[in-house]
This record gives structure tokens, sequence and C-alpha cells, in this order.
């Protein structure tokens, strides 16, 4: 087993742990722990909210969470050797559970607080708590499904220079500037009264104005939410300051394409193991800007689909030109209606999609005026026949069971 470099105490907050969690991306934030390249080590996570979340039936805590305050992640590891330019190589060896957290959450979050992808259509909090049984999970709030889950890091990159993170600063500005009352916000500014800025001492107050928030994946990495960067992936992040500083977060037990809920994974606390390498001037070699990965030959495979196509025709009738947002949400409130017709809330039907192993691709984009994108729903995770025939559908969810709601 790989040594542990970075262990947290879930029953702690994350303040108590600022040696080795941070909220923010920071050139200033000191490495909590060095390696070498080709080490091999493991890296422990507390869930993304930092314990916010708890495993009952309300969802009054996801209504009520600070979404100023995430995500927490765990590090900077610095990486010997590794300077501007480079390229750090990152193996993703095994990703699990820590034994005294064997749980999950899901949420729906208000339209007030976060929102999300069809928050038009779910605007009020709503929470699924999933059990793990191996690599399998179910939950009591969605009766009726069991799939194989593919762990992975939601959030995971290095910290930026100070002249990258100034233009994400000026850049996501300028965005929020243009519709300030806007709800949910254009983008998430920085925040300094919740900044939890690691083992920075003196100039934290000060660095805190700046920090960026963790909520968009950007050029480093970051919250990119790849269901597939699971255990055998190999990730390649561009090294922007002095040993690289990579940190990670977010762990998922599993996902769907685009985690459409926003809280739509299966969030949890859990374990990387990782090993890592450095190319010298790597960054220039191969004109990289953002990350590439490679996937992993060890994830679960589904034989069998339903697809359900969506175009750029909102659900208003108004046409968009070629914008695979609008035909990935349609997409997705097809998929909820026909999940309806088995006896499924909208609210079950939503969380579905953000956390089964859905895929979502891009099917035609050049086509005008419609994109076509395509949300891909693998039948074997349902413990019924999910496709048509001439009788019709068969109502197997009989009311009962839904989503924890609000008090």
């Amino acid at each position: 087993m790989p040594k542990t470099i970075i262990k947290v105490d879930i029953n702690k907050s994350p303040e108590a742990q600022c040696d080795v969690l941070h909220n923010r991306w920071h050139p200033d934030i000191p490495m909590a722990v060095m390696v070498k390249p080709g080490d091999e080590f493991r890296v422990q996570c507390i869930d993304w909210t930092g314990g916010q979340i708890s495993n009952n039936d309300s969802a009054n805590d996801i209504r009520d969470v600070d979404l100023t305050k995430v995500h927490y992640l765990s590090g900077p590891v610095g990486v010997e050797g590794a300077e501007p330019g480079d390229i750090l190589v990152v193996d993703i060896l095994d990703v699990g559970t820590l034994a005294e957290s064997e749980w999950g959450f899901t949420g729906l979050f208000a339209r007030e607080n976060g929102g999300g992808f069809l928050t038009d259509h779910f605007p009020d909090a709503r929470k699924a708590c999933w059990d793990f049984h191996g690599i399998y999970t179910s939950s009591r709030h969605i009766p009726g499904v069991k799939f194989a889950g593919i762990m992975h890091p939601g959030l995971i990159g290095c910290l930026p220079s100070k002249s990258l993170l100034a233009e994400w600063n000026k850049r996501e500005a300028e965005l929020v500037a243009t519709n300030p009352g806007r709800v949910p916000p254009l983008a998430a500014l920085p925040c300094a009264d919740t900044a939890l800025m690691g083992g920075m001492k003196g100039a934290a107050k000060e660095a805190s104005k700046e920090g960026a928030r963790t909520v968009p994946p950007r050029e480093h990495g970051g919250n990119c939410d790849i269901k597939n960067l699971t255990k055998g992936s190999r990730v390649y992040f561009p090294v922007y300051v002095k040993n690289a500083g990579l940190s990670m977060g977010d762990i998922h037990f599993s996902q769907g394409d685009g985690e459409i809920t926003f809280c739509g994974a299966i969030e949890m606390a859990g374990y990387l193991d990782l090993h890592v390498e450095i190319i010298k001037g790597g960054v220039a070699k191969y004109g990289m800007k953002n990350p590439i990965f490679q996937p992993s030959p060890l994830e679960p495979r589904y034989r069998d689909y339903l697809i359900f196509e969506g175009i750029s025709v909102d659900e208003k009738g108004k046409q968009y030109y070629l914008d695979p947002h609008i035909a990935y949400r349609q997409a997705c409130l097809n998929a909820i209606e026909y999940l309806k017709k088995f006896g499924y809330s909208g609210e079950q039907a939503y969380a579905i999609l953000g956390t089964a192993p859905v895929e979502g691709h891009i099917s035609g984009i050049v086509d005008i005026p419609n994109a076509c994108a395509t949300l891909w729903l693998p039948t074997e995770i349902f413990n019924f026949d999910l496709k048509p025939n001439s009788t019709g559908p068969v109502k197997m969810i009989n009311g009962g069971v839904d989503l924890a709601v609000t008090s």
C-alpha cells in the first residue's frame, strides 16, 4: 500500500486541518508535503462540503449549505524539480472510500443557492443518500436502481501562477458585471471571509481577497468533473509554479456526464493513490493549454443503452444556433419525462441522470441550425425492463419513496 502523505479526519472541521486543506487557488499557498518524481503515495480527502451534509432524510442541509466555503482540497503536494512550463504526469493508481464513511450523497441545489443544469424545472433543494456495497451503490431514496460506480476525483489540478490567477479574476469579474444581479450568479468571485488558505500565515488575509474559487474548471485542471478519470487513468497537467502544487478533492463514487444537478455526483470522502513524473519543458513541446488525460482500462462497461436525443430548440420552442448546451438540456429533459412514466418523480429521474454512469455526447455540431446532443442511459442499472414495447410502460415505482425534502 502506498504511504499516506495526507491524512484527514472527517470528524474535525476543515479549519482545524488547514495544514493539509485549502478551498482557494493561489500561487502562494505553501506546499503541505513534498514528493519526488517516481513516488507513489496516498492522499485522503474530505467530502467537497467539508462535512456540511448528513446521512439523513432531510434536505435542509442541502438548502442551507455555504457554497462560499467549497471545495475543500487536500494539498498542495509539491513535486521536487517541477518548474513552470513542465508537464506533471499523474497516474491515478486507485480511488476508494474511507472505512469510517461508507456512504455518499447527491443534492439538487435550490435555485437561490447554486441551482443546477435544470434549475428552472427543479428549483427546490432535494437530497438522496447512497449506501456503498463494494463497487456497487443503491439509495433508499431512489428504488429500483443499483450500479457499479466509476470512482474519480471531481477536482484535481496544480496551483496557478500570479499572472494566470489575475487573468481568471479579471475575465470572471467582467462576466459577472454583465448581469450582476443574476440568480444563480454568472461566476463565483473571490470571497475572503470564508477562504481557507492552507498553511499560509501572515499573508493569508490579503491573499484570500484574490484567491480563486474552486467552482469551475480552468486551464490548470480544477473542477472538471470527468467521470472517466478513474483508477488506471493518467493525467498530464501544465505546471505554473515551482514544485507544481498538486491539489485534489471532490471525490465521487459515481457520476453521469455533465453532473447535471450541480451536486449531481454521488459525493463522498475518500482517498487517491497517485504516482507522479515530470516532463521537462513539456508545455511548449506539446503546445499544451489545458490538461490531457488517458482513460482507464478498468471501468465498468455497459452493453445496453437507451439513447435520448435533444436539439437546440428549447422547451418554449425558441430556436438556437448550433447550441450544444440547449441540445443536451433537451436530451436530459426527454429522458426525465420517459423515466416518469415508470413511476419516478421528476426529482428522482433528475438525480438518476446526475449519478448513474450515463454518457453525454455531442452527436452533431455542423447541421445548421440544430446541434444534436445525446444522453446514453444504461438500461442494466434498473431492476426492471425499461425499453419501449407494444404494451406501454409499466409503473414499477409506486410512490411512497422520494428524495429527501426540506422542512
